[in-house]
C-alpha cells in the first residue's frame, strides 16, 4: 500500500521515470543485494534517462525532419559518391556548430543530399542542439504568410535562436528580390551565432548567378561560404524509379 502511495505521489510530481523504475527495480531478483544508496541512484538515473529521451524527441519533432530515420550510421560511403567517412565522422562531433560554421552539400537530384543534411541534423539533436529543417520553397511561403499575419519579425527571431537551420533545395525555385533579402536577413542573423546546412543541385560556383549576381548575392555568399564545409556528392540517383517500385511490389506478391 505504501509503495502504491509513493508511486502515485511520484506521478503527481511528474517524476514518471522514477515511478516506473521504482515498481520495476524493487521486484527484480538481481537487485536484492543492492544497498539503498545504489538502488536509489539507479532510480534517479532512470528518471534522468526518461527526461533526456523526452527532450531529444521534442527536439526531433521540433526540427520537422522529412526523413525522420536519417542517421549517420546508415550513410553509404561508396567511393563514387564523394562522401569521406572520416570527414562525416568529424562533422558528427558538432564542433563546426560550436564554431558557427556552415555546410554546403551539392550534387545531382536523388543523390542523398537531403538525407545527409538531416542525418547531421539528427546528430545535432542528439547532442542537445536545437534544429530546424525547411525546404526553400516552403521557407518562401512561410515568410510570405508571416509577413501577411504580422509575425515576420517573430518568425525571423525564432530561426535566429535555433542553433542549426537546414535549408534544403536551394535553386529549385526562382527567388525574387524580396526572397533574396529575406534569405540575407536569415543568414545575417546567424552569422557568428548559428550554423546553416544548405543543399543544392547547383554547384557553389553557380550560386552567385542564381542569386542574381547583385550586391545582395555578394553579401549572402560572403556570410554563407566564408566558414563553410563543402561536400559534393557524385554518382547516380539513390531514389527508386517507378519501374523499380512496381517490380518490388510484383516480386512481393
Amino acid at each position: 500500500m505504501l509503495l502504491e502511495q509513493t508511486v502515485d505521489k511520484l506521478n503527481q510530481m511528474k517524476l514518471f521515470g522514477m515511478a516506473n523504475a521504482l515498481k520495476d527495480r524493487l521486484t527484480r531478483p538481481d537487485h536484492k543485494d543492492l544497498s539503498p544508496t545504489d538502488l536509489f541512484g539507479l532510480i534517479v538515473d532512470d528518471e534522468w534517462i526518461t527526461r533526456s529521451n523526452k527532450k531529444l524527441q521534442s527536439r526531433i519533432n521540433g526540427a520537422k525532419f522529412k526523413e525522420t530515420s536519417a542517421c549517420i550510421e546508415n550513410l553509404d560511403y561508396h567511393k563514387s559518391r564523394g562522401i569521406k567517412k572520416s570527414s562525416v565522422l568529424e562533422l558528427a562531433q558538432n564542433r563546426w556548430i560550436d564554431e558557427h560554421q556552415n555546410i554546403a552539400i551539392t550534387g545531382p537530384t536523388g543523390i542523398g543530399k537531403s538525407y545527409l543534411a538531416q542525418a547531421l541534423g539528427h546528430q545535432a539533436c542528439m547532442a542537445g542542439r536545437s534544429v530546424a529543417y525547411i525546404r526553400l520553397p516552403k521557407l518562401q511561403l512561410a515568410l510570405l504568410q508571416a509577413r501577411a499575419s504580422g509575425n515576420y519579425a517573430k518568425y525571423l527571431a525564432r530561426l535566429a535562436k535555433t542553433e542549426l537551420v537546414i535549408l534544403d533545395d536551394l535553386g529549385i525555385s526562382a527567388l525574387d528580390d524580396g526572397d533574396k533579402r529575406d534569405l540575407l536577413e536569415i543568414i545575417e542573423d546567424r552569422y557568428g551565432s548559428g550554423s546553416i546546412i544548405i543543399t543544392s543541385q547547383l554547384p557553389v560556383s553557380s550560386w552567385h548567378d542564381y542569386l542574381g549576381g547583385s550586391i545582395v548575392a555578394d553579401a549572402i555568399l560572403d556570410r554563407l561560404v566564408r566558414n563553410c564545409h563543402r561536400i559534393e556528392l557524385k554518382g547516380e540517383t539513390c531514389r527508386l524509379t517507378i519501374e523499380q517500385l512496381n517490380h518490388i511490389r510484383e516480386s512481393g506478391k
